[in-house]
């Protein structure tokens, strides 16, 4: 089976790498055009683009495919390379273009996404976070025949995986890559003999998982320990919760629901107590212990590293404002 595929970032790099590996003809990938990242805000590669050219993959890099859009001369150009691939079937992982009508119709068998969620739950760009943000139990991969809605088209293939209390974004990232590289290979493999059976979505369920800002990595401490907990799991490594104390933004990596009472009189913010093993902070229903901390331009540590380097003593208050964050 020949196949396009349209993906950016290292989930969609994983499976790709599976494709490959499964044998699977790719005679050309799409992905974003290189943008400016690191220090140097020099221009890179995505990860899906260095995975193509160290095997010798054809790729295109339109900055749109709507042939009556902002870039037309792109759109043409990527058109004309997809119909010349002549593909059965277009794989799109976190690509993060629109594709319009003709290339849903193009490929003999259509697009199929990877979708990193149990849709209809969590539509949209960021479903890992928001999934671990909204203190879900489980989520999953969903292979979706792809329409012109968000995220909106028949079901495929779907499989579940627990949440676990520990998880972050990036360690639940790595699960479902390889998890939707996997099935994404299964369901090409039933698409090639007829074995699929599209499944409409349920209208009842639907959420929308917003893109991430940056600004919502501030915390806010009139929150429940237990919502801010999940908060700094949701946004670890990006964009990472931060709080402003003692003068400097620190950003707040692991942290943990801690038993215990918040005193009387104690502010939301106010550190309680300091040890080697984490630092207490009043939330608004209880007391959040955090584990792991990082000031601007150090290494993120654990607590009892950490306090050896930046003095934190009962009575202090974190704050909310982080415009200044690194």
């Amino acid at each position: 089976m020949r196949i396009i595929f349209a993906g950016t970032p290292e989930f969609a790099r994983v499976a790709l790498a599976q494709l490959h590996a499964a044998g699977f003809d790719v005679p050309l990938v799409l992905t974003q055009p290189d943008r400016p990242a690191g220090r140097g805000m020099k221009l890179q590669a995505s990860s899906v683009k260095q995975f193509a050219l160290d095997h010798h993959i054809p790729v295109a890099q339109p900055r749109s495919l709507r042939l009556d859009g902002k870039y037309p001369e792109d759109a043409a150009a990527a058109r004309a390379a997809i119909e010349s691939a002549q593909a059965d079937a277009m794989v799109v992982a976190a690509y993060g273009l629109i594709l319009p009508q003709w290339v849903l119709t193009t490929p003999r068998l259509g697009c199929f996404n990877i979708h990193a969620s149990l849709l209809p739950r969590w539509r949209g760009a960021a479903p890992i976070h928001r999934a671990i943000e909204a203190g879900d139990s489980e989520t999953g991969i969903t292979i979706m025949q792809m329409d012109v809605g968000l995220d909106t088209g028949d079901m495929l293939l779907v499989e579940k995986i627990a949440i676990l209390p520990t998880d972050t974004t990036g360690s639940l990232h790595d699960r479902l890559a390889a998890l939707g590289g996997r099935l994404m290979v299964e369901a090409l493999a039933l698409a090639a003999c007829g074995g699929l059976t599209p499944v409409r979505q349920p209208e009842q369920g639907v959420s929308y998982a917003h893109k991430i800002e940056k600004h919502e990595s501030a915390i806010d401490w009139t929150q429940s320990a237990a919502v801010i907990a999940r908060r700094i799991r949701a946004f670890n490594p990006f964009p990472a919760a931060a709080s402003p104390v003692a003068g400097e933004i620190l950003k707040i990596w692991e942290a943990a629901v801690w038993p215990g009472t918040v005193p009387a009189g104690a502010r939301p913010g106010e550190v309680l107590a300091v040890s080697e093993q984490g630092v207490d902070v009043a939330a608004a229903d209880g007391v959040l212990r955090l584990t792991r901390l990082q000031k601007a331009g150090g290494k993120a540590l654990d607590a009892a590293q950490f306090l050896r380097g930046f003095a934190l003593t009962p009575g202090m208050v974190f704050g909310t404002a982080v415009e200044a964050a690194p």
